[in-house]
Formats: C-alpha cells, structure tokens, sequence
C-alpha cells in the first residue's frame, strides 16, 4: 500500500461493522419519525462518495416553485437532526436535507472532503446532480463550515447562506471539546438527573429519548476519519458576497457570540447577525418554532 493510499483511506469515515450500522440507522429512523416524513430518498453520485438525500415538499402547489432549502448537518450526527424543522421549513417551500459524507449517515464516503476546495467540490456537485441552480443553504455546526466554505469558494448556486452556531469563525477550542464529553457522559446518567443536566449543559438530546440513543449509537457504530477544519481569515470571510444570516446561542462554546455578532457584519455586509438567548450549540433544537420562522422570513427578504 502506497503511503498516498493510506492517507487517503485513513481520512474516509466508515462503521465499525454492518451490524452497527443498522443499529445505528434504526435509531436515526426513530428520530425521523418525529418530523416532518421525507416524499423521497436519493443517492447523489460525486467524485467523494455518494451522497445520501432526504426530500421534503409543501403541500402547496404554488409553493413547490419556490427556492429551495438545502440543510446540511453538524458533525457527529446525520439528517435526522432536523426534524423540529423540516415541517415548517417545507411547508413553505421545498427542502433537501443531505447526509453529509463522512459522518454516520446513509452518505458513503470513498475519498476525503475536509480539505475546503474538496468540500466546496462536493457540495456543488451534490447540489448539480440534484439539479439546484439556486438554493438556500443552512448549516449547523460543521455544516455551517460547510455552508461558510461553499459561499466563499463555489456561491453561484446560493440565493443565501444562513449559518446556525457555526464552525468556520474561530478555531476550536478546548471548552467546546469538555462540553462535547460531558454531555456524552451525561446521557448514561440516571433518568432523572437528565433534564437538570440538559439545562445545565445546554443539551435537549438528554431529554429526548431518540435522539439520546441515535447520538449514543453513532459514537459506537461510526468513525469520523477528518480533523477540525480550520476557521476562514479575515481575508476570506471579505470575499463573500452572498446574503448571509448568522444565528448564534447566546451560551455558545463553539464562538464567542458576542464577538462575532460584530465582526461578521463587519467583514460581510450583506451579513445580518443576531444571538438568541436561553440556548447554547442548538438554537434550532431549543427554539425550533422562533428560529424556523427567522429564517424563512430571511428567505422571504432575498426572494
């Protein structure tokens, strides 16, 4: 094996086993349940991998030729993690949610995307064979990194970009990883002890018994093959000229939200930023009714 080959290969995501797997996708399907049921599935074929897709359509006629939402997930978790907002969301218009390739969805990863010219590749390819010319991106988390990269390095298909407590701004740092533990640890804490630890540590997965086992679940079954991407210069955050909407937890450990509320309208003006408060991570977990309508109201001002 050529040291090129074992790169490569130690940078690609993949289960533990079959068996886990379908564990895994038993639980995510649980927490499907609890949104929004998708119309149809797809698999997008791309240079990386292939691409798993969930589609959501509104039951309106008139609303099918809107612009559509394209959703991209945080790290760690699949799709399914939109499912306080896939119903609002395609009410309105139609909305792809994408297994992002790499993390423990039905995506199958064949070569690495963390490098951010192979991720903007593969978002634009995934949107292509989709056939979306023009899209309103959403990411959370990592897939706001994801959506930050596609509107700095490839935005011809984006009418706008809103990003949901992102990645992208600032480097990582130590407190997000000790939160991202703990609330890992918190979920084989007694049942009763779960909603003052959710409170505390700003995690509803403790709370929602799905979503506790798919999270629990995907730890075991999958490994995430890929470093923490690097956050964009200040050089590259000035070339975007997408209209942009950042929505930041006030309780964020991922940025400093205050911080950033002022820089990136800065560097962006088309940018608009705002923090929420009484949420850390997941503002559109924690307040899903409040933020699905901010975000279509955005949608509505670019269309």
């Amino acid at each position: 094996m050529s040291e090129t080959t074992a790169r490569i290969q130690a940078d690609v995501g993949r289960f533990v086993s079959d068996a886990w797997r379908e564990r895994y996708f038993a639980a995510c399907d649980a927490v499907y349940a609890l949104g929004e049921p998708a119309v149809a599935e797809t698999d997008v074929e791309t240079s990386f991998g292939t691409t798993h897709v969930y589609r959501y359509d509104p039951a309106d006629p008139a609303a099918q030729s809107r612009t559509p939402i394209v959703l991209v997930h945080g790290a760690g978790s699949c799709s399914a993690m939109w499912y306080p907002n896939t119903p609002a969301l395609s009410a309105d218009r139609p909305v792809y949610a994408i297994d992002t390739p790499g993390d423990p969805g039905r995506s199958l990863q064949r070569e690495p995307i963390h490098q951010p010219e192979r991720a903007a590749q593969w978002l634009d390819e995934t949107l292509a064979g989709l056939g979306l010319e023009r899209v309103h991106l959403v990411g959370s988390s990592y897939g706001g990194w994801l959506t930050l990269n596609q509107a700095h390095r490839r935005p011809d298909r984006l009418a706008s970009v809103t990003l949901l407590d992102p990645g992208g701004l600032e480097k990582v740092g130590l407190r997000f990883f000790v939160w991202l533990f703990a609330g890992l640890f918190a979920t084989f804490a007694p049942r009763a002890l779960r909603p003052r630890l959710a409170a505390w540590l700003e995690q509803s997965v403790l709370i929602v018994p799905e979503l506790r086992t798919m999270i629990r679940l995907g730890v075991r079954a999958y490994r995430i093959r890929r470093p923490s991407p690097l956050p964009l210069s200040e050089d590259e955050l000035s070339t975007i000229h997408t209209p942009l909407y950042l929505v930041l937890g006030k309780r964020s450990l991922l940025v400093h939200p205050h911080r950033q509320v002022e820089r990136v309208p800065r560097l962006i003006p088309s940018a608009r930023a705002e923090i929420i408060a009484n949420t850390g991570h997941g503002p559109q977990i924690d307040h899903a009714d409040e933020i699905n309508r901010r975000m279509l109201s955005f949608m509505d001002s670019i269309d």
